[in-house]
């Protein structure tokens, strides 16, 4: 299935007339505003009280690049500088750190070990320096540190070998990964004990200078696995009050014993049914004849949206003081299409069966739908990098129109780290730098490689893993 690329759309008329193609409600603005008036440039005051010095937000990202021990690499730290030269003044939790070695999404990925308090010092203040040097001052940036265990998807040990731990038996998921029907199910009593070193990741956090932990409920780890553990028994599965126990008692824990350290949620709000390739590599639902009742924010049908349990997750959230959630959605593991729009997919992915902007569009809407339900919280929207040029556009007018008070930057800020200064500035894009979603920021890291943007950092097209992920493409277009 062919779309036009957003390249190919020369003109903001164009882009207009695509959207009004595709039959999609998209916000978009015809002119850009620059100064401190700008919308995009509004600061913003969060429920707790600190002062955002603009409504861009970088967004998390697995480097797959840390040392094997869980501290950061060289290239950790390059990133992290990066995320400061942006322009965003809200930093999402930098990236994924796994609160103990066997939640590690993959061997490389980050550890909060207490003895490498120094190494996240120096991470977290690498970030503030570039920030300082470029744009002054760093007093209204807001950075956090994003806390996970990766549950179904754990690779602690090998980088192809899953080590799951699992909440319940999925229907679908068990056979799509490989997950035997005897395989052991945590227990409630390894669950309060994971929960007992999400505590103390968080007061490493604090130790470390962060302002915030986000404790990750999304793309399927485990946090987002207990919101749709419908059929787990005892204290952690079936009712909503029980499937929410996890974030909780990890609040609760958190304001016990890490007083002054604020807490976010970043939460798929939505979830489908797994994809698989199917007819000319064109993503299709798996087979599953009953209601598909295990995607949290689903309608039970597999392929809908019901934004039932998401609102009242948000209800329970601010009940706890927790005020700052990051909308996402779905899991880049089994429906990627849904989690970040893009024109080319990663090496084990499929065809996007529907143009990336309705993806784009779904996103934008959910959020909308979120902050108008709740608007005394502080809600980052996601999904925007397949925009590419027209970001700006639609960016401004979503927060604009109060639709969001965050627009979230991920994978083009591999690309193109200063994106958002330039966009506050009234700079033209450069089109060279811009983010073509060609997924091989995704492909690099399923292939045992580290994550970033090869075909335009100049820094990635020259290391050696440049060439072998050349060749794991051309053996997978064979």
């Amino acid at each position: 299935m062919a779309f036009p690329r957003i390249a190919s759309l020369k003109t903001i008329q164009d882009f207009r007339a695509h959207v009004a193609k595709l039959a999609i409600d998209l916000p978009i603005d015809d002119a850009m505003s620059a100064g401190k008036d700008a919308p995009l440039a509004q600061p913003y005051r969060l429920p707790n009280g600190f002062v955002v010095g603009n409504r861009f937000c970088v967004l998390p990202m697995e480097g797959w690049d840390g040392e094997v021990d869980g501290r950061p690499s060289e290239l950790t730290y390059r990133r992290w500088q990066h995320f400061g030269l942006s322009g965003a003044k809200f930093i999402w939790g930098g990236e994924a750190v796994a609160v103990r070695h066997d939640g590690r999404a993959n061997p490389n990925q980050l550890i909060a070990k207490p003895e490498f308090l120094r190494e996240f010092i120096q991470l977290r203040e690498g970030l503030v320096n570039a920030h300082k040097e470029h744009f002054d001052s760093a007093d209204d940036l807001f950075i956090g540190l994003q806390l996970t265990h990766s549950g179904r998807f754990c690779r602690p040990n090998h980088k192809k070998k899953l080590e799951p731990m699992i909440l319940y038996h999925h229907p679908v998921l068990d056979r799509k990964f490989g997950v035997p029907p005897d395989y052991p199910v945590m227990s409630d009593d390894a669950i309060k004990r994971l929960i007992d070193d999400f505590i103390v990741a968080a007061k490493f956090a604090h130790q470390a200078g962060f302002h915030f932990v986000d404790i990750k409920h999304c793309h399927s780890y485990l946090g987002h696995e207990f919101l749709s553990a419908i059929d787990r028994p005892g204290n952690y599965g079936g009712c909503f009050e029980n499937r929410t126990r996890f974030v909780r008692e990890i609040v609760a824990g958190i304001r016990a014993n890490v007083p002054g350290l604020h807490i976010g949620v970043r939460l798929s709000a939505f979830d489908f049914i797994a994809y698989r390739p199917g007819a000319n590599g064109v993503g299709e639902p798996e087979s599953f004849d009953k209601p598909y009742r295990y995607a949290f924010g689903g309608d039970g049908t597999g392929q809908g949206i019901d934004l039932t349990e998401p609102k009242k997750f948000l209800d329970l959230l601010a009940s706890l003081d927790v005020k700052m959630v990051c909308i996402t959605a779905a899991s880049p593991y089994y429906n990627p299409h849904l989690m970040r729009p893009a024109t080319f997919p990663p090496s084990d992915g499929y065809q996007p069966p529907e143009d990336p902007l309705v993806g784009v569009a779904r996103h934008v809407n959910v959020v909308k739908q979120l902050k108008q339900y709740r608007p005394d919280l502080a809600l980052v929207g996601s999904s925007y990098s397949y925009l590419q040029e027209y970001l700006p556009n639609v960016a401004q007018a979503v927060v604009r129109n109060g639709f969001a008070d965050f627009v979230g930057l991920g994978r083009t800020i591999l690309s193109y780290p200063d994106i958002a200064a330039d966009i506050l500035a009234g700079r033209a894009l450069q089109r060279k730098r811009v983010c073509r979603t060609f997924s091989d920021c995704t492909t690099a890291p399923r292939n045992g490689m580290v994550s970033g943007c090869y075909p335009l950092d100049e820094f990635y097209k020259h290391r050696p893993e440049c060439e072998q992920l050349e060749r794991v493409k051309h053996s997978a277009k064979k």
